[in-house]
């Protein structure tokens, strides 16, 4: 089942792990895909907000990330760039660690979980490594995040993956609506628009 056209705009509350709210605008950039959109929330005491710009080509691979944030840590910037085929530079500067990577995964976003989903094209019952470019919510450090998901059965238009990132001994059932964008992410957020 493939999905269909992304909405102009999405909504996640964000609670358990933190609290707070998350909206982003999607719109097709030529070939490909480009999101903005911003998180505010309140984590471990610590106010903070992450305001992100992300591009995809027409395979869903994410080629720039320009992500924003302040918390008490102070202001940070970060601009990631893709060759398309794996290959990062952050902020100007090679960046081999993350050598296989293909999507970004922003801590503040329920919504970078769709990217995977969107360019592995999973049938059900199929299953993937997703190493991703992982950017925390505070300081914006970047690293390099294991990830896998596994497609379960389809509940009718909601297609649901088995997520896990071993490195956070964190695993859930993500769901999606028709569209591949995160419905239910146990324990962070939940699609109110």
């Amino acid at each position: 089942m493939s999905f269909t056209d992304l909405p102009v705009a999405a909504a996640w509350s964000h609670r358990d792990a933190r609290s707070g709210f998350e909206v982003v605008h999607l719109w097709r950039d030529g070939d490909g895909h480009r999101m903005e959109g911003c998180t505010t929330a309140v984590e471990d005491d610590q106010a903070w907000y992450v305001q992100y710009e992300i591009t995809v080509d027409s395979g869903w691979t994410t080629r720039s990330a320009r992500i924003t944030g302040r918390s008490p840590t102070g202001w940070h910037t970060v601009l990631i760039e893709s060759d398309g085929a794996g290959r990062w530079v952050i902020d100007g500067t090679e960046a081999p660690h993350l050598d296989g990577c293909l999507d970004v995964d922003l801590e503040s976003s329920a919504m970078t979980n769709m990217l995977p989903v969107h360019r592995l094209a999973l049938p059900a019952g199929g299953c993937a490594a997703a190493p991703a470019v992982y950017v925390r919510a505070t300081d914006l450090y970047v690293a390099r995040l294991e990830q896998n998901y596994r497609r379960t059965s389809d509940d009718g238009t909601r297609q649901r993956y088995d997520y896990s990132a071993p490195a956070f001994d964190f695993a859930c059932r993500l769901i999606y609506d028709a569209s591949g964008l995160v419905l239910s992410y146990p324990g962070i957020a939940t699609r109110v628009a």
